[in-house]
Protein backbone atom coordinates (compact mmCIF):
# COMPACT_ATOMS: atom_id res chain seq x y z
CA UNK A 1 0.00 0.00 0.00
CA UNK A 2 1.56 3.16 -0.58
CA UNK A 3 0.69 6.35 1.91
CA UNK A 4 0.38 9.78 0.35
CA UNK A 5 3.53 11.91 1.92
CA UNK A 6 2.33 14.86 3.04
CA UNK A 7 3.51 17.51 0.25
CA UNK A 8 4.92 20.94 1.78
CA UNK A 9 4.82 24.20 -0.33
CA UNK A 10 7.73 26.37 0.51
CA UNK A 11 7.57 29.91 -0.34
CA UNK A 12 10.80 31.70 0.98
CA UNK A 13 12.60 34.78 -1.06
CA UNK A 14 15.80 34.19 1.23
CA UNK A 15 17.90 31.31 -1.31
CA UNK A 16 19.88 30.36 1.30
CA UNK A 17 17.18 30.18 4.09
CA UNK A 18 14.88 28.70 1.78
CA UNK A 19 17.53 25.59 0.54
CA UNK A 20 17.91 25.17 4.56
CA UNK A 21 14.76 25.13 5.45
CA UNK A 22 13.83 22.57 2.68
CA UNK A 23 17.32 20.24 3.63
CA UNK A 24 16.39 19.93 7.19
CA UNK A 25 12.32 19.32 6.23
CA UNK A 26 13.58 17.01 3.59
CA UNK A 27 15.95 15.47 6.28
CA UNK A 28 12.56 14.80 8.44
CA UNK A 29 10.95 12.53 5.78
CA UNK A 30 8.96 15.51 3.76
CA UNK A 31 8.23 16.45 0.73
CA UNK A 32 8.82 19.68 -0.42
CA UNK A 33 8.47 21.68 -2.92
CA UNK A 34 10.22 25.59 -2.73
CA UNK A 35 9.40 28.32 -4.59
CA UNK A 36 11.33 31.85 -4.39
CA UNK A 37 8.51 34.16 -4.13
CA UNK A 38 4.45 33.86 -3.53
CA UNK A 39 3.41 34.54 -7.13
CA UNK A 40 5.33 31.27 -8.32
CA UNK A 41 3.91 29.15 -5.33
CA UNK A 42 0.38 30.53 -6.12
CA UNK A 43 0.63 28.77 -9.27
CA UNK A 44 2.09 25.89 -8.11
CA UNK A 45 -1.19 25.83 -5.61
CA UNK A 46 -3.64 26.11 -8.40
CA UNK A 47 -2.26 22.96 -10.57
CA UNK A 48 -1.86 20.47 -7.37
CA UNK A 49 -2.85 20.01 -3.62
CA UNK A 50 -0.53 20.65 -0.86
CA UNK A 51 -0.52 19.12 2.87
CA UNK A 52 0.91 22.69 3.85
CA UNK A 53 1.80 26.13 3.22
CA UNK A 54 5.26 27.35 4.79
CA UNK A 55 5.66 31.01 3.85
CA UNK A 56 7.69 33.88 4.52
CA UNK A 57 5.43 37.43 5.16
CA UNK A 58 7.63 39.49 3.71
CA UNK A 59 8.20 38.61 -0.30
CA UNK A 60 8.28 40.58 -3.33
CA UNK A 61 5.17 40.15 -6.17
CA UNK A 62 3.09 38.63 -3.80
CA UNK A 63 3.18 38.62 0.28
CA UNK A 64 3.30 35.76 2.39
CA UNK A 65 -0.26 36.70 3.69
CA UNK A 66 -1.76 37.20 0.19
CA UNK A 67 -0.30 33.95 -0.75
CA UNK A 68 -1.91 32.08 1.89
CA UNK A 69 -5.38 33.76 1.78
CA UNK A 70 -5.62 33.02 -1.89
CA UNK A 71 -4.12 29.91 -0.77
CA UNK A 72 -6.66 28.85 1.75
CA UNK A 73 -9.95 30.12 -1.01
CA UNK A 74 -8.51 27.67 -2.85
CA UNK A 75 -8.40 24.42 -0.50
CA UNK A 76 -9.72 25.41 2.77
CA UNK A 77 -8.28 22.50 4.54
CA UNK A 78 -4.58 23.42 3.62
CA UNK A 79 -2.67 23.87 6.81
CA UNK A 80 -0.95 27.42 6.51
CA UNK A 81 2.72 28.44 8.89
CA UNK A 82 4.73 31.47 8.50
CA UNK A 83 8.02 32.30 9.02
CA UNK A 84 8.60 35.49 9.53
CA UNK A 85 11.02 38.39 11.62
CA UNK A 86 8.00 40.61 11.62
CA UNK A 87 5.34 38.20 13.65
CA UNK A 88 3.78 41.40 14.70
CA UNK A 89 2.32 41.43 11.13
CA UNK A 90 1.45 37.86 11.06
CA UNK A 91 -0.62 39.04 13.84
CA UNK A 92 -2.28 42.06 13.42
CA UNK A 93 -6.51 41.23 12.66
CA UNK A 94 -6.55 43.48 10.07
CA UNK A 95 -4.10 41.49 7.92
CA UNK A 96 -6.53 38.67 6.98
CA UNK A 97 -4.56 36.06 7.47
CA UNK A 98 -5.88 32.80 7.81
CA UNK A 99 -7.39 32.18 11.66
CA UNK A 100 -5.83 29.26 12.16
CA UNK A 101 -2.10 29.78 10.88
CA UNK A 102 0.44 29.52 12.89
CA UNK A 103 3.57 31.69 12.95
CA UNK A 104 7.07 30.58 13.64
CA UNK A 105 9.48 33.89 14.31
CA UNK A 106 12.96 34.02 13.11
CA UNK A 107 15.42 33.33 14.44
CA UNK A 108 14.11 29.98 15.11
CA UNK A 109 15.64 26.26 15.62
CA UNK A 110 15.71 23.85 12.86
CA UNK A 111 14.28 21.28 15.45
CA UNK A 112 11.25 23.52 16.55
CA UNK A 113 10.40 23.98 12.57
CA UNK A 114 10.45 20.50 12.19
CA UNK A 115 8.32 20.06 15.38
CA UNK A 116 6.09 22.40 14.86
CA UNK A 117 5.44 21.21 10.99
CA UNK A 118 4.81 17.56 12.39
CA UNK A 119 2.72 18.81 14.93
CA UNK A 120 0.49 20.93 12.41
CA UNK A 121 0.11 17.47 9.81
CA UNK A 122 -0.64 15.27 12.33
CA UNK A 123 -3.25 17.53 13.45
Amino acid sequence: MVVNMPRILLAEDDNDMRRFLAKALENAGHDVISFDNGKSAYERLREEPFSLLLTDIVMPEMDGIELARRATQLDPDLKVMFITGFAAVALNPGSEAPKDAKVLSKPFHLKDLVQEVDRMLAA
